[in-house]
C-alpha cells in the first residue's frame, strides 16, 4: 500500500547499504541499485565473492565498498554501519537482506538452537542492521530502511517453523518501525518474496509456484522502494494464494498442508536469504 514517494538525495550520487549482497536476491538488489546509479555499501561475510564480483562489474572504491561482518552478531554489523557512516556517508537506502531459512523440528533438541540462530540472524540481525543509520536519516529527514520478509510470513507452513516465525516477525517489527518514524522523512518498507530463482530455493523439494527470477524480483522490490511502498508481496500472486490460505478454517489449512514435503534440516541441505 503506497504512503509516500522516498526523496533521496543526489550529491555525489545516492548510497545504498545491503546485507547478504554476496548471492542471491542481494546481490541482485546490489546490481539492480547500481545500473540506477547508486554507490554501493555490500555486506556480507563470503568478502572474497563480494570483492570478485565487483571487479567482474567494473565497479572501484568510488563506486563500491565491501564490508564483512556477521549480521547474527550484533558488535559485527554495528560496525559494518558504523564504518559505511565514516567512509561513505549516510545511505539513502539500507536493507537488511541477510537471513537464513532452515527446517525445524521442535521434538529435537538441535533444532531449538537453529531457532535461536535463526532469530537472531533474520530478527534481531535486521534490527541491529538498522540501528546505526536510523539517528543519522533521522537528523538528515530522508531515506528509506528495507526489511525484507518472505510470504511465508503471513501463515506457517510444517517444518518451517523457525522461518515463518521470524518473518512474521520482520513484518511486525517493521510496523512498528514505521510507526515510531512517522513524519520524519525517513520510510520503512516491508518486501515480502515469494519463490525467487537462486542456487538456494534450488534445493528446496517442494513446487515453488510463480517462481521469479533474481533479476526481475529485483527490479519489482526496487520500484517499490523508490515509491516508498509499506508493504509489497512480489510478486502479488503469491500474496493473493496466502491471503486466502489465511482465510481457510485452520482444520482445512491443515488438511491442504498434509503431507507437504519440508524444508531441509541442519545436516541436510539448508538455504539462506
Amino acid at each position: 500500500m503506497p504512503t509516500s514517494t522516498t526523496s533521496f538525495p543526489s550529491t555525489a550520487g545516492p548510497l545504498v547499504f545491503i546485507t547478504g549482497a554476496s548471492s542471491g536476491i542481494g546481490q541482485a538488489l546490489a546490481a539492480r541499485f547500481a545500473r540506477a546509479g547508486y554507490r554501493l555499501a555490500l555486506v556480507a561475510r563470503r568478502t572474497d565473492e563480494m570483492h570478485a564480483w565487483a571487479r567482474t562489474q567494473g565497479f572501484d572504491a568510488a563506486r563500491c565498498q565491501v564490508y564483512g561482518a556477521d549480521v547474527a552478531d550484533i558488535d559485527s554489523i554495528v560496525a559494518a554501519g558504523q564504518a559505511t557512516l565514516a567512509s561513505q556517508g549516510v545511505p539513502d537506502v539500507v536493507i537488511a537482506n541477510a537471513g537464513i531459512s532452515i527446517g525445524m523440528d521442535t521434538a529435537d533438541r538441535a533444532d531449538i538452537d537453529v531457532m535461536a540462530r535463526t532469530f537472531a540472524t533474520n530478527n534481531t540481525g535486521l534490527a541491529a542492521t538498522f540501528h546505526p543509520f536510523v539517528s543519522a536519516m533521522t537528523a538528515r529527514g530522508s531515506g528509506a530502511l528495507v526489511g525484507i520478509g518472505s510470504v511465508a510470513a503471513i501463515r506457517g507452513l510444517p517444518g518451517h517453523g523457525a522461518y515463518c516465525a521470524s518473518k512474521a516477525a520482520v513484518v511486525a517489527y517493521c510496523e512498528s518501525l514505521r510507526g515510531e518514524l512517522r513524519g520524519s522523512g525517513v520510510s520503512v518498507v516491508t518486501v515480502l518474496p515469494g519463490y525467487v530463482d537462486t542456487p538456494l530455493t534450488r534445493q528446496n523439494r517442494y513446487s515453488m509456484p510463480f517462481l521469479l527470477s533474481a533479476e526481475v524480483f529485483a527490479d519489482r522490490a526496487f520500484d517499490a522502494i523508490r515509491a516508498g511502498t509499506s508493504y509489497r508481496v512480489i510478486p502479488w500472486q503469491m500474496g493473493v494464494v496466502a491471503k486466502l490460505l489465511r482465510l481457510l478454517p485452520n482444520p482445512l489449512y491443515d488438511r491442504v498442508l498434509a503431507g507437504r514435503p519440508r524444508k531441509h534440516r541442519q545436516g541436510e541441505r539448508t538455504s539462506g536469504t
